[in-house]
């Protein structure tokens, strides 16, 4: 088999040289150079990288094999024997070749493979568990620092290392450190010393999501969410604040019952200003989540509401909704939605002079987009007070195409709910319709003079 690999100094030099202006030239700036077949892993045909041998004496890119073994098959690719022990051993000798051919072709581009660092193992983990859980005990944070960043060293070389962490238990580990040591924060001073601890725990958890049960338990305690929440309002990390939102959007997804002690804590102020100055996408969608859960039908509450209204939280989403890409909007839309269900919701809606543009052009973006905004215009039309039917009016009159962006969502299909929406709305702008159109006839033939 062959490679193609670019000689890109070397071509250049040889077309300076011999001043090769004319279209042919192109073909001197490749050149072709046979990788060696044992070099090349028997799954992938690739350059081995990290080559292991197996208990058959084949030896395979350690990627390639892992995931042979992980998608069940028991056997060796190459001989089809069964495989009696699922070791892999490293073949440094191979290894050792094929850098030292990437050093000799180098000139042709090749990189040289770097030096693979050995896997953990479970045993390694679960030795660094018991330590961290010693120096939990002993109250010992800079120790237990110490090892949470080892284990996110480890996290950072493979993506096998971060199966390993997370398959043997270290989740449940690092959310009782953090529980444990949360509980001791209970003035600023305390919080400030355990600060770095506690922001290395949670860098570490986020790529263990979703929790199991013990883990969330521990992160769910008041403990536990007043600290996260204190760092989610305190931390100068960026990060950390990001960490805390995404590990709050995790324990409100499992289990709703922590709305009410994150509300008391005062967890919604920081939620705003994260949305307000935003860090990076992640934390806005993770943010929105949070909020979504929140003020769920489930959840929501006069309280709840009425803190999101004080907040100018409705004029917020409007914002996000002009400027914000697919994903954030739907998210938005969700929210706003539910912030409608209530009186002083819809109210910050209906003064909002961009909310019905905005609505009706998220409609036919995708599909929660067209589901959130007809529940939103519907709840506003069904809702408003006003006999003159400002929503519909305005509807009207907007350059968006209320009707045909409404027809067109039934011709694409919807759900159920959705489809009564649209008839509803549907019916309550042609009714509309109908009444400008008799005020706008009256006032024509005013002028008209008669003919007798």
């Amino acid at each position: 088999m062959m490679l193609s690999w670019r000689r890109r100094r070397a071509a250049a030099r040889l077309a300076r040289n011999n001043n090769l202006n004319n279209d042919d030239s192109g073909d001197h700036l490749e050149m072709e150079i046979s990788i060696p077949p044992h070099f090349r892993c028997p799954i992938s045909f690739d350059l081995m990288k990290d080559p292991v041998t197996l208990s058959t004496g084949i030896t395979y890119d350690r990627e390639s094999i892992e995931k042979w073994i992980e998608d069940g098959n028991q056997t060796c690719p190459v001989t089809n024997q069964v495989l009696l022990s699922f070791d892999q051993i490293p073949n440094h000798f191979i290894r050792k070749i094929i850098q030292d051919w990437c050093v000799e072709n180098r000139s042709y581009g090749i990189e040289r493979i770097p030096t693979p660092r050995i896997p953990i193992t479970p045993y390694e983990v679960s030795e660094i568990c018991k330590r961290i859980m010693g120096a939990t005990q002993r109250r010992d944070h800079k120790k237990c620092e110490e090892l949470v960043v080892k284990i996110k060293n480890w996290g950072k070389e493979s993506e096998r290392n971060k199966r390993c962490i997370v398959d043997n238990g270290t989740g449940c580990v690092l959310a009782a450190a953090f529980e444990s040591f949360a509980e001791a924060t209970s003035t600023s001073s305390a919080a400030e010393k355990y600060t770095d601890l506690l922001v290395e725990i949670l860098s570490v958890l986020v790529w263990m999501l979703p929790f199991g049960g013990e883990g969330q338990t521990r992160l769910g305690s008041m403990s536990s969410l007043r600290c996260i929440t204190w760092l989610l309002k305190n931390s100068g990390d960026l990060s950390a604040r990001q960490n805390a939102v995404l590990v709050l959007k995790e324990l409100l997804y499992l289990d709703e019952k922590h709305v009410n002690a994150l509300v008391e804590i005062g967890v919604i102020q920081a939620l705003v200003e994260l949305i307000k100055e935003p860090i990076c996408p992640a934390s806005t969608k993770a943010s929105l989540m949070v909020i979504f859960y929140m003020i769920s039908p489930s959840t929501i509450s006069d309280k709840i509401a009425s803190t999101f209204v004080e907040l100018d939280f409705v004029s917020l989403i409007i914002e996000i909704l002009v400027d914000g890409d697919k994903s954030i909007c739907e998210k938005a839309l969700g929210v706003l939605d539910h912030v409608c269900d209530s009186i002083e919701g819809r109210q910050k809606a209906y003064e909002n002079a961009l909310t019905i543009p905005v609505l009706f052009q998220k409609i036919l973006a995708s599909e929660l987009s067209s589901k959130f905004s007809v529940s939103i215009l519907w709840k506003l039309c069904k809702n408003e007070k006003s006999e003159e039917g400002g929503v519909v009016a305005e509807a009207l009159q907007l350059k968006v195409g209320a009707f045909q962006k409404l027809l067109i969502l039934l011709q694409v299909g919807c759900d159920n709910s959705t489809k009564e929406k649209v008839t509803e709305l549907l019916k309550l702008l042609n009714l509309g319709r109908a009444k400008l159109d008799c005020i706008g006839s009256s006032m024509d033939f005013r002028y008209l003079k008669k003919s007798y």
